[in-house]
C-alpha cells in the first residue's frame, strides 16, 4: 500500500462524493435538469456578442432555443473563437476564456477550444462521479496510484499571436481548483512529458515512469491500442529501461529482472482497472488488451471529447452526463430532441451546449441508446457522422465500413490486430483492406469485403459504372497501428487524439505499411 496515495486518494473520494449523490438524484428527474441547465447557459450569457445575435435574452425554453439558435460546427465557430484570439471579451461567454486547448481534425490540428471556469467545473462534475463510483465498486483502488494517459502536446501553428494561452500545462489541469491538487498526489506523471517532440524519448519516459511504479492500481487511457503499442515498446527496449531503472532504484529493477517483460501481471501486479474505449471500431482490440492484463477489469471508458462530457461510466452503463452539459440529439428525420425525449434502440447525432460557449455544436458522434440508468438515457457510441470517405460519390461512412469489416473477420473466424479500409490511389480509386493478422486468409477474402460494401447502393453503382475498382486486401507484416499513429503525429497530432478508425480518408498507406496484396 501507498500511504501518501491513499491519503490522497482517500481525499479526492470525500471532495466527489457529494457530486456522485446529486448525479444520482438528478438522473431520476432529466427534463428539468437539462431544462434548468439550459435556462443558466441563456441568463448567463444573454449579455455576450453571441447572446445578443441570438436574443437570448427572449428565448424562454428548450423549444425556443432550437428554434432560434441554428446547430453549428467547429467551422461557424472559428470566427467567434478568433476574436477571442485577439483578446475581445464577452464574445460566446460572460465568464472569462482562461486559454484555448487544441484537439485534432481527421488529418492534424485543426481546433481551438475556449475553455473556461464554468467548463472546467463541468469536467469536474462528470470524473467526480466516475471516481466515486470506482472507489465505491473496488475499494482496492484507493490503496494505490493511477496512470492517466499523457501525451506530447501538438505544434498549434494556428493563431500565433493569440492574447489568451494555448494548451494546459498538464492533462490534470483539466480539472483546475482543489480537484488538480488532488488528483495530482495519487497520479503517476510527469508533466514534462508534455513538451516532448520526439517519440522514443515519450515512450521510454513513460514506460520509465510505469516500471518505478509498484503500487499501480488503474490505467486510464484513450484508446486500447495505445497501451498495447505501450506494451510492445516496453517488450523492445527491456534492456535498455532496465539498465536506466538500477540507477533509480536497483531493489524493483532486480524484482523486474526476475518477472520478466511478457506478464504484465508480474510487472504491475496490483493493477485493478483499465479505462479505455471499448465501442465502435476499438471494441475490436479489447481481447488482445484483456490477454496482455488478465489481472485487470477492463472498464469502457465514457464517451469524452475535448469540447466536453458526453456519458460516464458507472459499472457496466454509460449514463449522459445530465449535469455537466445540455445536450440535443438529432434523429434521423433531422428533427432535434432533448434527452428526456430519446428511444432505446435509436440512433442519434450528438449536439451539445456547454460553459465553454459551444452552443448547439454538432460533436460529430452517433450514438444508441441502449438503455436507461434510472431515467437517464444510457448511450454506445457508433462512430463519427463526419468521416465519410467519397471519391466518386460512394458515400462510406466509418459506421459503415467498421460493421463490413467486423462481418468479413467474424465470418471467416479471423483476430486482426489491425484493420482499415482506405483508398490507395485517388486517382484511379479502389478501396484496400489492410489487415494485420496471424491468420491464414481465405483466398475469397477480397471478394467477401466487396459483398459487404456493395450493400451500400452507392458504393454499389460506383463499381457498377466503373468509378471504383473492386475491393482488395493487403497483409500488413506487422505494426500496424505503430505505422498508423506515426503517419498521423508527423502531420501534427497527438497520440493521445489518435484511434484506429476502420476508415481512412487518406491514401497511399501502401508505402507506408510492409505487405502484400
Amino acid at each position: 500500500m501507498n500511504g501518501l496515495a491513499a491519503i490522497g486518494n482517500l481525499g479526492w473520494l470525500t471532495a466527489n462524493l457529494p457530486e456522485y449523490r446529486r448525479f444520482r438524484r438528478d438522473a431520476g428527474n432529466v427534463e428539468a435538469t437539462q431544462r434548468s441547465r439550459l435556462e443558466r447557459y441563456l441568463r448567463d450569457n444573454a449579455d455576450t456578442a453571441f447572446g445578443r445575435q441570438y436574443g437570448f435574452a427572449d428565448i424562454r425554453s428548450f423549444e425556443d432555443y432550437a428554434g432560434r439558435v441554428p446547430v453549428q460546427g467547429y467551422e461557424e465557430f472559428e470566427p467567434w473563437i478568433q476574436r477571442i484570439a485577439n483578446g475581445e471579451s464577452r464574445v460566446l461567454t460572460a465568464d472569462p476564456v482562461r486559454l484555448f486547448e487544441p484537439t485534432s481534425g481527421s488529418s492534424g490540428p485543426s481546433k481551438l477550444i475556449p475553455f473556461t471556469a464554468s467548463l472546467q467545473q463541468e469536467i469536474r462534475q462528470a470524473v467526480a462521479t466516475w471516481s466515486s463510483r470506482n472507489f465505491l465498486s473496488q475499494p482496492d483502488l484507493l490503496l494505490g496510484r493511477a496512470y492517466w494517459s499523457l501525451t506530447p502536446q501538438m505544434d498549434v501553428p494556428e493563431w500565433p499571436d493569440s492574447k489568451v494561452p494555448i494548451g494546459f500545462d498538464e492533462d490534470s489541469a483539466y480539472l483546475g481548483g482543489i480537484a488538480q491538487w488532488l488528483i495530482n498526489r495519487t497520479l503517476v506523471a510527469d508533466p514534462t512529458l508534455r513538451d516532448a517532440h520526439d517519440m522514443d524519448t515519450f515512450w521510454r519516459s513513460t514506460l520509465s515512469m510505469l516500471l518505478k511504479t509498484r503500487d499501480l492500481r488503474l490505467i486510464s487511457v484513450w484508446h486500447p491500442s495505445y497501451l498495447e503499442l505501450l506494451f510492445q515498446r516496453l517488450q523492445e527496449t527491456w534492456g535498455a529501461l532496465l539498465e536506466d531503472l538500477k540507477k533509480m532504484d536497483p531493489r524493483r529493477a532486480r524484482d523486474l529482472e526476475d518477472a520478466g517483460c511478457d506478464d504484465a501481471s508480474k510487472i504491475w501486479p496490483h493493477l485493478r482497472v483499465i479505462s479505455c474505449w471499448a465501442d465502435g471500431h476499438a471494441a475490436a482490440t479489447i481481447p488482445s488488451l484483456q490477454k496482455l492484463f488478465p489481472q485487470a477489469a477492463i472498464q469502457p471508458k465514457g464517451l469524452i471529447a475535448t469540447e466536453g462530457v458526453v456519458t460516464i461510466p458507472l459499472g457496466d452503463q454509460r449514463p449522459l452526463a445530465i449535469r455537466s452539459h445540455f445536450f440535443e440529439f438529432i434523429d434521423d428525420s433531422g428533427n432535434a430532441r432533448g434527452s428526456w425525449q430519446l428511444e432505446e434502440g435509436r440512433r442519434y447525432t450528438v449536439v451539445m451546449t456547454t460553459g465553454g460557449g459551444l452552443y448547439r455544436y454538432r460533436l460529430g458522434d452517433n450514438v444508441e441508446v441502449d438503455g436507461f440508468y434510472r431515467d437517464t438515457p444510457t448511450l454506445r457510441f457508433l462512430g463519427r457522422d463526419d468521416a465519410v470517405s467519397d471519391y466518386r460519390g460512394e458515400k462510406l461512412s466509418e459506421e459503415f465500413a467498421g460493421q463490413a469489416i467486423r462481418n468479413v473477420l467474424e465470418a471467416n473466424e479471423l483476430e486482426a490486430r489491425f484493420a482499415m479500409l482506405a483508398v490507395e490511389d485517388p486517382v484511379d480509386p479502389a478501396y484496400v483492406l489492410y489487415l494485420e493478422t496471424d491468420s491464414v486468409l481465405p483466398d475469397t477474402l477480397a471478394e467477401q469485403i466487396e459483398t459487404e460494401l456493395c450493400t451500400n447502393p452507392h458504393y454499389e453503382l460506383c463499381v457498377r459504372l466503373g468509378q471504383l475498382g473492386k475491393a482488395r486486401v493487403s497483409r500488413i507484416d506487422g505494426n500496424g497501428y505503430d505505422i498508423y499513429s506515426k503517419r498521423l503525429s508527423d502531420s501534427g497530432m497527438r497520440i493521445g487524439d489518435i484511434k484506429p478508425t476502420p476508415l481512412s480518408r487518406q491514401s497511399g498507406w501502401s508505402r507506408f505499411f510492409t505487405g502484400s496484396a
